[in-house]
C-alpha cells in the first residue's frame, strides 16, 4: 500500500511539473496596418507584450525576411507581469504593396511567434496628390 500510495504522490507531482505554465508572450497585436506609405519615407512600429507566464522571458532572435525591414527587441529577461518590445522599421524603398513578417524567437512554449507589417506604398507624386485632396 504504502508503494502505491508513494507511486501515487510521484505521478500527480510529475504532472504538475509537465503542466507548469512557462513564460507566455502575449502581444497586444500581432499585425500592424501603415494603410498608404509615402515612397521613401521610413515606418517603424513597436509590438509590445505582456508576459502572462510564471517565467521570465528571453527573446532570443528576431529575423525579418529582407533587408528592408530592421528589428530592435528587448534583449533583458521579462519577468511574469512585465513588458516588453519588438520595434520594427521597414524603409518604404519600392511601390506597392507590402507584407512583411517579422518572427520572433523566445524560450516561451511554442519557441517563435510571426507579426507582420503590411501597408503599401505609394510614390511620393501620388502621395502628395491623395494628401491634397
Amino acid at each position: 500500500m504504502k508503494v502505491f500510495f508513494s507511486a501515487l504522490v510521484l505521478l500527480v507531482g510529475l504532472s504538475t511539473v509537465s503542466f507548469a505554465q512557462k513564460g507566455v508572450l502575449k502581444f497586444k497585436e500581432e499585425t500592424h496596418k501603415f494603410g498608404k506609405v509615402p515612397q521613401g519615407t521610413p515606418v517603424t512600429h513597436e509590438f509590445t507584450f505582456v508576459n502572462t507566464g510564471t517565467d521570465p522571458i528571453v527573446l532570443s532572435n528576431v529575423t525579418v525576411s529582407c533587408g528592408c525591414t530592421t528589428p530592435v527587441w528587448s534583449k533583458d529577461p521579462v519577468l511574469p507581469g512585465k513588458t516588453g518590445s519588438v520595434k520594427a522599421t521597414f524603409n518604404a524603398a519600392a511601390s506597392g504593396p507590402f507584407n512583411k513578417p517579422v518572427t520572433v524567437f523566445s524560450n516561451t512554449e511554442g519557441g517563435s511567434i510571426t507579426l507582420y507589417l503590411n501597408g503599401e506604398v505609394v510614390p511620393k507624386a501620388a502621395a502628395a496628390k491623395t494628401s491634397s485632396k
